[in-house]
């Protein structure tokens, strides 16, 4: 194959220069633009990063093979940047932890184009790529123009997709990555490596950007012995495999120790593939869904998978969010130079000019907010039961933010919070589940299954969850936390300090945040008690999540925390000043036995110690521009720094513990 017709001379770069990932990316990008290959640069660099953030691209003998599809992309081709030194290790997210870049590859895919030869070469580099004498063979080329000729490789690869061996085990692998490109070719072909050595027989599908290459037939999928899935995307045509034991992995995990993967898959596999009800493609459940007995442990690792998929989905809102109503509210302040608590006053709605825009844009923030929880219940359910859970989730998400007391008109409604979507998403899984699984019609009717009949049953079955359960019980709940605190209004600064600051942190923003918000504005118009520990149990969680994720790697050497929360913790940490405590909750929804305790503990250590250094506030601003408000702010800001350190520490070091933990048993962690 002639991989230079897929790139040019100018596409190659050695350079002594860059030295950073945002460097190299941004370099290689404008070579695509000059060279005519990319006419929205924009478009094109935020497909690479958005592909960046979904697994490591960084692989291993110093290469990374970073890449996107956009529209932007009007000519497929991939450029190369040689360094003069490599990067250091964790310069680079890689699969390999010890990998230092100095050879990259960057791909660029036009958005529609599929099946044609240019695509083809690109998956053929991607291929080639996993050989380490064609890998080390482009590393010692003396200049451009060296590398430039190496590519055009006379040698005939082997489009053999089948390994046989006649005393081996059978094994079928499906291999599939965001972007339908790189990782797909190159999982297969350390599949295939790994299989040669053992004697096993393989056959790798791969589910890219071309649509299924390689597909398994019947009889071969008969004779199989196990499946292995290294996906990164929801598997296409899974009742195939019905009855088969599977692993299911990411599509990065073959490159790592593909040997140990098909051991697992034929002797340990995680279970068995469920049998579905024929002619149900639109339900089609997933492959965590295991036939025989029951097991906790099983059990516990579906309901964790679940969580983190709904997480992964309300991330992008909760940013989405924090960006509007940060922009909103900081150019209210301090480019307007207007009263932040007037941003809301229905008074702008018809006030016309940049004032109306930004009030606008402030209500948008908080109502794009206020969907944060249906999404993330939706596709809790989603993970569970696939697209019939999704309407019956996404409708319990309405109920765990409240937004049918706000379409009902009723104001003294109270919202369940995350711990209502999560009770919500998951009920929603499992009915829809088990109705598809149960309901058995006649061909001619299946249709009425997803469209009519799950649907209708599973959302009744969450309206009636929310009137009977949900609603009362967080409602009485709420009810008993108000008078708790009340009975302690007498019962000392310190106590009483701690008490609403426990109740603040404990739910951000859910029903036993919204009591101790009650008591406590009610004992500070009273003028028995200030709202102190109250505005500083609101900003202390958020911050000091946000400051966790940033110096993690500094305190501990490491980052304790995958992408996506890294991502999260940004926003957590603006929303904090914003006193937007929702900004935590995705780290509460993943980990609520290490996150729900140590906020708790951060905001009574915080709140405490402003109070007994003297720190007052009686007004309800907990915001930043609230704090010049406050009597003895030196005092305020200590008891912050408190409690915001404590959090931040302590999440950094109990989750370095369970990483380490983790290792030590032979998991493999890198984020």
């Amino acid at each position: 194959m002639n991989l230079q017709h897929m790139t040019d001379r100018s596409l190659i770069v050695f350079s002594d220069s860059w030295t950073t990932k945002k460097e190299i990316l941004d370099g290689l990008i404008n070579q695509f633009v000059k060279g005519g290959y990319v006419t929205d640069r924009d478009s094109y660099k935020q497909s690479v990063l958005e592909r960046e953030k979904i697994s490591a691209t960084g692989l291993e003998n110093g290469f990374a093979i970073p890449h996107g599809k956009s529209a932007g992309v009007v000519k497929a081709g991939f450029a190369i940047a040689r360094l003069a030194k490599p990067l250091p290790a964790d310069a680079w997210a890689s699969i390999r932890s010890d990998n230092q870049v100095e050879l990259i590859f960057l791909l660029a895919i036009p958005d529609k184009q599929a099946g044609t030869t240019h695509l083809k070469l690109l998956q053929q580099l991607s291929t080639k790529l996993m050989n380490e004498d064609f890998v080390n063979q482009l590393k010692t080329a003396r200049n451009p123009d060296e590398l430039f000729n190496s590519l055009n490789l006379d040698e005939a690869d082997s489009k053999d997709n089948r390994l046989t061996c006649s005393h081996g085990k059978n094994l079928i692998a499906v291999t599939a990555c965001a972007t339908g490109i790189a990782h797909t070719y190159m999982a297969a072909e350390a599949l295939k490596k790994s299989a040669k050595k053992m004697g096993v027989s393989l056959i790798v599908e791969k589910q890219g950007a071309n649509g299924l290459e390689d597909s398994p037939t019947p009889e071969q999928i008969k004779n199989a012995d196990g499946v292995l899935f290294a996906v990164d995307t929801k598997i296409k045509g899974l009742n195939r495999f019905n009855g088969k034991p599977y692993i299911e992995v990411n599509v990065a995990e073959p490159l790592k120790n593909g040997e140990a993967l098909i051991d697992r898959a034929l002797n340990h596999p995680q279970g068995i593939l469920r049998k579905q009800i024929e002619n149900d493609s639109d339900t089609l459940l997933t492959s965590k869904e295991i036939t025989k007995g029951f097991s906790w442990k099983r059990w516990g690792t579906e309901l964790g998978k679940a969580v983190m998929t709904g997480i992964s989905y309300m991330i992008p809102v909760m940013v989405a969010a924090g960006i509007m109503l940060g922009i909103a509210k900081l150019t209210w302040l301090y480019i307007m130079h207007l009263p932040i608590a007037d941003i809301d006053l229905p008074k702008y709605n018809s006030f016309g000019g940049f004032a109306q825009l930004i009030h606008y844009l402030d209500l948008f923030g908080g109502m794009t907010l206020n969907f944060m929880y249906p999404i993330f219940a939706m596709f809790v359910a989603y993970a569970i039961a696939d697209r019939v859970g999704l309407i019956s989730g996404f409708l319990g998400g309405i109920f765990a933010a409240g937004l049918n007391y706000t379409l009902w008109g009723i104001t003294t409604g109270l919202p369940s919070g995350f711990l209502g979507a999560l009770v919500f998403g998951l009920a929603a899984g499992y009915i829809a589940r088990f109705l598809n699984t149960k309901i058995h019609l006649s061909k001619n009717l299946q249709a009425m299954k997803p469209m009519l009949i799950i649907p209708g049953i599973s959302v009744l079955a969450i309206f009636l969850l929310n009137i009977y359960i949900v609603s009362p019980v967080f409602g009485g709940l709420n009810l008993l936390i108000s008078d708790w605190i009340k009975s302690m209004a007498n019962g000392g600064k310190i106590g009483l300090s701690s008490i609403i600051a426990a109740a603040t942190a404990f739910d951000l923003g859910g029903p036993v945040n919204k009591a101790a918000g009650a008591v406590a504005i009610g004992l500070a118009a009273d003028k028995i008690f200030p709202l102190t520990p109250r505005v500083l149990a609101i900003v202390i969680p958020p911050i000091g999540m946000g400051i966790s994720t940033l110096i993690d790697k500094w305190v501990v050497g490491r980052h304790v925390y995958p992408a996506d929360l890294r991502v999260a913790g940004n926003t957590s940490f603006l929303l904090g000043f914003l006193a937007i405590s929702e900004g935590a909750i995705p780290f509460m929804l993943r980990n609520p036995l290490i996150t729900v305790p140590l906020n708790i503990i951060g905001a009574i250590a915080g709140s405490v110690t402003a109070v007994m250094l003297g720190a007052v506030q009686w007004l309800p601003l907990p915001a930043i521009w609230g704090w010049p408000l406050v009597s003895n702010l030196p005092a305020y800001l200590i008891g912050l720094f408190v409690g915001v350190l404590i959090i931040a520490l302590c999440n950094i070091f109990i989750r370095y513990h369970l990483i380490k933990k983790k290792e030590a048993q032979g998991e493999k962690i890198d984020y």
